[in-house]
């Protein structure tokens, strides 16, 4: 599997661990007190952010990419629904990308 490929895979898993985190362990805990429903998601979540922060070294440094692209994708996985921002610009580089 290619750096841009891995990398999209685990930004998309760890967007969707974001969300479920977010808006639905979250209000379970505190809304029906339910701390269960945090520790499992977030323990997977932070797994997935884990793996997220290798894929993205990964890709950063196989495609060469500048610090500024590096960083926003960085900055993506921190906010709600930004890896799936950041998943079109994934598309499009490897929409462009001869195959090897």
């Amino acid at each position: 599997m290619t750096a841009l490929r891995q990398l999209r895979l685990v930004a998309i898993l760890e967007g969707l661990s974001y969300l479920l985190l977010l808006f639905i362990a979250m209000p379970l805990k505190y809304l029906a007190g339910l701390p269960l429903a945090v520790r499992v998601v977030g323990s997977a979540h932070g797994l997935l952010f884990v793996l997220f922060l290798a894929a993205l070294l990964r890709a950063a440094v196989t495609r060469r990419w500048s610090l500024g692209r590096a960083s926003l994708a960085f900055v993506s996985s921190v906010v709600p629904f930004g890896t799936f921002v950041f998943d079109r610009s994934l598309q499009r580089e490897i929409a462009t990308t001869p195959a090897p």
